[in-house]
């Protein structure tokens, strides 16, 4: 089968396609994916420029997100059958198994039943940021309706999804964005306020937004310069969570004295430090979400689709940082 690796770390011409074995399936409760799309995501392009994440290490095949069809059970799977659709996140982070390819083999209780009303390109962008965002909203902020919600870059990929998972929860949204364009975008997203960073300050345009009192929660997505000037933009006893490392130089006085709870956002976490209880949830997630895609709820917008071997150029884009939405490779 066809397939992107890489075998040292280094800039997008270390992505090398290559012709592999198909994977067989090893254990009773697995299934082998057709699989019909992989999402690309930034972790992807910090694995390739820093190694990858787990001890398998190199030769590794990149890729996260995943849409396909089973083609094979296990001889103890009851879930799905040859033929079922799925989607999953799963892989990616070292060692051969990740979604830049033509087939995969997984457990099966690590994917969903794809959603009815979208296609695999869509399916296979969606996972690992519906995970991020729900986790970060839900699990870590506690959302709950009529709340104000700050996300940071609400045009990218976590962003776009964390906007309609707000309002589907009855927050209020706002959200920084960088163009006319990306805020027409985000509005239509369902975001009520939008701030364009390059031009207006951060924490007056939030305070107008909310009448002096600040964010309720705010979920940073950039890095820690945005997330240092987000507290003084979140309200007393607010929710600031972040899906990145902060960094090491963090006055957290005025955090203190907002007395602000701070969460930190990984959803890789499951499959680093193997964590099935986490892995079920994950799954649970997968599937209040496919009910808010099918309702129509939540769309998940794809910006550009690329072949295996320009998998190079769909990292080049997401290494620029202006990507609306996500991006998606197919193995043809």
């Amino acid at each position: 089968m066809k397939s992107i690796e890489i075998r040292e770390t280094g800039d997008p011409s270390v992505l090398y396609l290559v012709e592999r074995p198909s994977p067989k399936l090893t254990g009773p409760e697995d299934i082998l994916v057709k699989l019909a799309a992989a999402g690309v995501n930034p972790i992807d392009t910090k694995i390739r420029q820093r190694g990858p994440m787990l001890p398998a290490g190199f030769p590794a095949v990149l890729g996260c997100d995943g849409a396909g069809v089973v083609e094979a059970v296990g001889d103890e799977v009851t879930r799905f059958k040859p033929g079922d659709e799925v989607w999953f996140c799963h892989g990616g982070l070292g060692g051969p198994i990740g979604t830049y390819a033509e087939y995969m083999v997984l457990d099966n209780h690590l994917a969903q039943a794809k959603p009815r009303s979208i296609d695999m390109i869509e399916a296979a962008a969606a996972p690992l940021v519906l995970l991020t965002a729900w986790e970060a909203l839900h699990d870590r902020a506690r959302l709950h309706e009529g709340q104000r919600v700050l996300i940071h870059a609400g045009a990218g990929g976590v962003g776009h999804v964390a906007i309609q998972l707000a309002k589907a929860a009855g927050a209020r949204v706002c959200t920084t964005v960088s163009s006319s364009e990306k805020a027409s975008f985000a509005h239509s997203l369902g975001a009520e306020y939008c701030i364009n960073y390059q031009e207006e300050n951060l924490v007056e345009s939030v305070m107008e937004w909310t009448e002096g009192q600040g964010v309720d929660i705010a979920l940073d997505t950039v890095g820690p310069a945005v997330f240092r000037q987000t507290i003084p933009a979140m309200a007393h006893y607010g929710d600031l969570v972040t899906i990145l490392d902060p960094g090491p130089e963090l006055d957290l006085k005025e955090a203190r004295i907002r007395n602000l709870r701070i969460s930190l956002e990984l959803m890789l976490t499951p499959m680093l430090r193997d964590v099935p209880r986490a892995r079920v949830q994950q799954g649970e997630i997968l599937r209040r979400c496919a009910k808010l895609i099918d309702r129509g709820d939540l769309r998940i917008h794809v910006a550009d689709r690329f072949s295996l071997d320009q998998a190079a150029e769909a990292h080049t884009l997401i290494e620029q940082g202006h990507t609306t939405g996500k991006l998606v490779l197919t193995p043809s």
